[in-house]
């Protein structure tokens, strides 16, 4: 038995984890951090109001695909937060809190939410027409799925984005 460790990183459906090899009999298997991308429009909850709470509970989210996503994320997950509107712009960087949850504001169906704290805002925000003319974000779902209001973005992606804000 070798006393160096390996790391493994593999894909498994929609769930990212490492195994860290201790020997040939055991393995410990650590999920890794996602990435997302939340839409609201300013008028209705900005950037502003989310640092004034503090955090926030994400209701109201009443598309499939979206709950979905909602429903997959982790607590410390990081999440750009996107004005969408007159804006359309990455504006700050928030966390999960709370995973998902059933949705009290939902009248039917079955529909989540989950808690999403503020982290900081971006030096500067990162417009969608600055996203979409940057060669490696042109695949990315605010580009593809412009309508749905939680999406999953790739590590890469959301650092080029955080990246951009930065400057």
């Amino acid at each position: 038995m070798s006393d160096a460790r390996s790391i493994r990183v593999f894909q498994a459906p929609n769930l990212d984890f490492a195994r860290n090899d201790d020997d040939d009999t055991r393995s410990t298997y650590i999920r890794m951090k996602n990435f997302w991308l939340v839409k609201q429009e300013p008028s209705s909850y900005s950037w502003s109001d989310f640092v004034a709470e503090g955090q926030t509970s994400w209701t109201g989210v009443r598309n499939y695909a979206a709950r979905n996503n909602l429903r997959r994320m982790e607590k410390n997950d990081e999440v750009l937060f996107y004005h969408s509107g007159e804006d359309k712009a990455v504006v700050g960087i928030a966390k999960v809190i709370r995973t998902a949850y059933r949705d009290s504001t939902a009248k039917e169906g079955d529909w989540s939410t989950v808690d999403l704290a503020p982290v900081k805002p971006l030096r500067r925000p990162v417009t969608l027409r600055e996203i979409k003319s940057h060669s490696r974000l042109t695949g990315i779902p605010l580009v593809r799925q412009s309508r749905l209001s939680v999406m999953p973005l790739a590590e890469s992606a959301f650092r080029e984005i955080v990246k951009m804000g930065a400057k």
